[in-house]
Formats: C-alpha cells, structure tokens, sequence
C-alpha cells in the first residue's frame, strides 16, 4: 500500500509539472498530444510559399476553367425541361456523328435492358426483371425529348439515374438514336401496297 502512495504522488507531481495547473498560463508552446487539426499544411490567403518558384501561394486558375456558380445547371440542356414543363427538341447538332455516338452509349448503358432495337427485349428480360419499357411503343413515340433526357438522368421505376454515369450531350444522343429507332420501326409498322390488280367492278350483264 505504502508502494502505490508513492506511485501515486510521483505521478502526480509529473503530471502537474508537464500539464501545470487548470487555468495556468504559460508564455511557452503547450504540449499538444490532441492538435484537433490547428496547424494544418495547406496554403492560407495572402501569405507567399517557397513551394512555387514566384513565392505565391495563389495560383492562376487553369484556361477554360469557370468560377463556381457561373455555369447554371438549371437550363434546357442540362434538365430537359423549360421552367416547370418539359420541353421538346434537341439542343445539340443531330448528325450521324452524333447518332452514332447516341448508339454507342445506347448499347452500353442501356440495350442490355432495352435491347437493341429498343422493343424491350434486352438480356436482364430473360432473368425476370419484369416492367422494362418498349421505346417503340406510342407512349414513348410521343413523349417529348426532355421528358426522354429526364428519364434518362434521373431513371424512373426499376431503372436507376444514370445522370452520373452518361455526360449530359451524350443522353441527348441516345434520346436521338432512340428517336431514330423509333422511327425505323414505324416504317416497318407502314402496310405495304398490294402487287395483286384489283378486280375490275362488275358491268351491267349483256344479253
């Protein structure tokens, strides 16, 4: 017992002297064991550093780049939608570069669902995801192409965003591929003329 008294007063003493006492100031730099992040190493406004050759810390912003909050994000192109209403037209030159490149992101992010002819008949059908849209179908001949370019960003029942995954000019290019598919299968849909003459209609019967 009498061991542990001195133990405990030697530590005490060590602490008091390391630590001093609860309100104690010092002209000298405390012991930090716990700095919380107070000294960071990162660059302050208004104060030069060694690292550049020029001794500035504050450096020239890269050619083309825009200070935040000078490009909206609240436009036709980037939403689709002209103030509360979805708008239609394709803000981007429809050519067959761009239709191309529509059908190469087509494929990858969404025939698998889709399919490739758009009718809904991708490969995740035949493992029992039931609901998958038909592109060709009416509903979606006349749904608008913001509405499509919606979709698309923010996904819409089993189908998830892909605003994240597909840059904004090329989910106006799938929308005009699908465009494009959807107009090669209402051609298909047209009847064919008939090569078989029509009967001549009946004269009146000679006797």
């Amino acid at each position: 017992m009498r061991y542990f008294i001195y133990a405990y007063i030697f530590t005490l003493i060590v602490v008091v002297s390391v630590a001093g006492y609860r309100g104690q100031k010092s002209v000298r730099r405390p012991l930090e064991f716990f700095p919380d992040m107070d000294r960071q190493m990162k660059i302050k406004f208004q104060v030069p550093d060694k690292f550049f050759e020029n001794g500035l810390a504050a450096r020239t912003p890269v050619g083309g780049t825009l200070a935040k909050g000078t490009f909206s994000t609240n436009t036709y192109f980037m939403t689709g939608a002209m103030g509360t209403v979805f708008g239609d037209g394709l803000p981007v030159p429809v050519t067959v570069a761009s239709i191309t490149r529509g059908q190469d992101r087509y494929n990858i992010n969404c025939a698998v669902c889709h399919g490739k002819a758009g009718d809904g008949n991708g490969v995740v059908g035949n493992y029992g995801l039931a609901g998958i849209a038909n592109l060709t179908d009416p509903a979606y001949r006349t749904m608008s192409d913001g509405h499509l370019f919606h979709t698309i960003t923010h996904g819409k029942g089993n189908m998830g965003p892909y605003g994240s995954n597909i840059t904004p000019e090329d989910r106006w290019n799938i929308v005009a591929y699908i465009r494009a598919l959807q107009k090669l299968q209402a051609s298909q849909e047209k009847p064919q003329a008939s090569t078989t003459p029509a009967a001549a209609p009946a004269g009146n019967a000679t006797r």
